[in-house]
């Protein structure tokens, strides 16, 4: 049998070792050890982590890498960015917007990211941001998968042309139908454009992720209404509840009701921990709220959780590197994920955890999954997380579309990685 490519002694984030994956017709054909055949390339992994690529489920890429213009966010708060964005919008050109998008996309492969679900602002008349990234998306088809959210950024009440360009988008093209109930005027308003959105996705066959209660107000409950609307609507497993900060703040017993109704719907939960960590609790003086959602607690009720990078060098984040294990480092430590099963659950939320939010098929490293991988400077997820593993290679359907030389070795004991179980090694000895 003949290979577009074989990846030799990998070790798979499942645990299994020694494993030799075979790529033919863009398909991973074979996980194995010892394969044999003809095969065009061969990389030798050499026992390190080979996963599949990393997913962000949530970013706005028409705003990334636009840090400065026409100004610098100073109070570092959501609000300031947001109104920063609106000075940012009338300024906008097709050609600005589709080239700082494709830089990014660019990076992104670079870090094997090769799924990224942005969000992108229609409350501008001329759907300019719109039409550039539905530009872009076609240009990175051959190596990023990349799905657009129709978001009213000022409000789908709130701004007079909102409906109608949501609407004008979603016939363009554009995939999923998104919200932000907790910037309209009246907690009223922000109910019923919930309801709204909801109604138009189900209509349409369309799936929903809508910015809800990224606020410190624990009175912001609208993750409540999305979850009641998409069980009257039939739409689980198609809703995504992006951020969730407020639930940060809620009352115990309110949450004890509300969990178990968000896993009933079966809503997905992007927090954004880079994001969240940095916006929320700008209000506070001390005792200062982390602003991350209950991950945790979510966790036990089998919500499926997906970490988003959501901004990069743009006017609510001055940093950012299209870097999911970045994002997963910061999730791991702002949310105290510290048990060795938890540190590995950092991992699966941002490679297969979104990997579902997005509904994308062949996902994986199984056979008959897309050949797509990423080769990593690391034994296992919980070193990958820890190092932010240099991208050794990434694959696209079989072929290699990025390399990036190793780093110096990791810290390790006695040559072998911290990553493994603590237990298993001797005391170290004094320093002297």
């Amino acid at each position: 049998m003949s290979f577009d490519l074989i990846v030799r002694n990998a070790s798979l984030p499942d645990g299994r070792e020694g494993q030799d994956i075979a790529i033919a017709g863009g398909k991973i054909v074979a996980v194995q050890p010892g394969l044999e055949g003809e095969v065009e390339r061969v990389i030798d992994a050499g026992g390190q982590l080979v996963s599949p690529p990393f997913i962000d489920c949530h970013f706005h890429m028409d705003a990334t890498l636009s840090l400065g213009l026409p100004r610098l966010n100073m109070s570092g708060t959501l609000l300031e960015g947001i109104a920063l964005w609106g000075e940012l919008k009338p300024l906008l050109t097709h050609e600005a917007v589709a080239e700082r998008a494709l830089r990014y996309c660019d990076l992104a492969v670079s870090q094997g990211l090769l799924a990224v679900r942005t969000h992108v602002d229609i409350c501008d008349d001329r759907l300019l941001a719109v039409e550039a990234l539905l530009d872009v998306k076609r240009k990175v088809a051959p190596y990023l998968d990349l799905q657009l959210v129709a978001f009213p950024q000022d409000g789908y009440y709130r701004s007079p042309t909102a409906a109608a360009n949501l609407e004008r988008a979603l016939d363009l093209g554009v995939d999923i139908v998104g919200g932000i109930p907790h910037f309209e005027r009246t907690m009223e308003d922000g109910a019923r454009s919930v309801r709204a959105l909801c109604e138009i996705a189900e209509k349409r066959g369309l799936r929903v992720d809508m910015h809800c209660d990224e606020t410190d107000d624990p009175l912001s409950r609208h993750i409540e209404t999305l979850a009641a609307e998409t069980i009257r609507l039939g739409l689980q497993g198609r809703v995504a509840g992006s951020h969730l900060t407020s639930m940060h703040s809620m009352d115990n017993y309110y949450v004890s009701k509300l969990l178990p109704l968000i896993a009933e719907a079966g809503v997905h939960a992007i927090p954004n921990p880079l994001i969240n960590i940095v916006l929320q609790g700008r209000h506070d003086t001390y005792p200062k709220r982390r602003g991350l959602t209950r991950v945790k607690e979510m966790r036990e009720f089998g919500i499926n959780i997906a970490f988003g990078q959501d901004c990069c060098m743009d006017p609510w984040y001055s940093l950012g590197g299209a870097d999911m294990l970045d994002v997963a480092h910061m999730g791991l430590h702002v949310g105290q994920l510290t048990s060795r099963e938890a540190m590995r659950f950092c991992f699966d939320a941002v490679t297969v955890n979104p990997a579902k939010v997005m509904g994308l098929d062949g996902y994986g490293l199984e056979v008959g999954c897309t050949g797509d991988l990423v080769v990593l400077q690391a034994r296992d997820p919980i070193e990958a997380v820890r190092m932010r593993a240099t991208r050794l290679f990434v694959v696209r359907r079989g072929k290699v579309i990025s390399e990036t030389p190793a780093r110096i070795a990791s810290l390790s004991l006695e040559g072998r990685p911290l990553s493994v179980d603590p237990a298993a090694y001797a005391p170290m000895p004094p320093r002297i």
